[in-house]
């Protein structure tokens, strides 16, 4: 009877952890049909798909008690809105802005702690490890805060979208226009190697942060400037400055 137990224990704790594989990859493709949506309905100037765009956001986003107010704050506004688009960006605004707001800081607070275990770290293979484990970390916590709760299987899913996202987007530019922004400022000069590999590194883990964002948000940027590099590259070379 105790192997028999120990065995359906096993067995429950597998099913669980496929299930919780299952519902992060539908979260994880809801956001990606909720976004094709938008655009759609931006792109056609669609007002009844852009209400049901909206009302899918909204249910996605219902269970967030730090979105309480906000959500009661759209559906208050929402009933005079007319026109197309004005809805898509009232959601934006009462919505979005709240999240990435918070995005920009899970951002800003990975890019620094990956810079900084870069700086400080003894090995390169602490260091590579690290980088690697807070890059999945990053990608796992932007995917919640949008709405998606991607397990094991959906982070690598998602890592890969985020890869195909950089390169289809110009990351060899985007690697080209860093190196230019710290030989630009003298900053390799100033600071050790380590200091240096360190900024790189935290800004690179800054685009991949900015990528995430990118795919899982379920609303284009509108009128909101998107999340990008140059925005956390200046307090990484700050910090280096300031370490040297």
């Amino acid at each position: 009877w105790i192997s028999f137990g120990l065995a359906a224990f096993i067995v429950l704790a597998l099913v669980m952890l496929a299930l919780r594989e299952i519902v992060g990859f539908v979260r994880l493709r809801r956001l990606g049909a909720i976004r094709l949506n938008a655009d759609k309905a931006l792109r056609e100037k669609d007002v009844v798909q852009e209400r049901e765009t909206v009302q899918a956001i909204r249910r996605l986003l219902a269970g967030r008690p730090e979105l309480r107010w906000h959500l009661s704050r759209l559906d208050e506004h929402a009933r005079d809105v007319r026109d197309p688009g004005d809805l898509m960006r009232l959601a934006a605004r009462d919505l979005m802005l709240v999240i990435d707001g918070e995005a920009r800081r899970v951002v800003a607070k990975a890019a620094k702690r990956v810079s900084m275990v870069t700086a400080l770290s003894p090995a390169a293979f602490v260091s590579v490890a690290y980088v690697l484990i807070e890059n999945l970390r990053l990608l796992r916590t932007l995917a919640g805060l949008y709405g998606g709760r991607p397990g094991f299987a959906g982070t690598a899913r998602l890592a890969r979208m985020v890869v195909t996202h950089i390169v289809a987007t110009g990351g060899v530019a985007l690697t080209d226009d860093l190196i230019g922004q710290f030989l630009g400022q003298d900053l390799l000069r100033r600071v050790s190697r380590r200091l240096g590999e360190g900024i790189f590194n935290g800004a690179l883990t800054a685009r991949i942060g900015a990528a995430a964002v990118e795919v899982t948000r379920p609303l284009p940027f509108i009128e909101a400037p998107p999340i990008r590099v140059r925005d956390f590259v200046g307090e990484l070379m700050r910090r280096a400055a300031r370490a040297a």
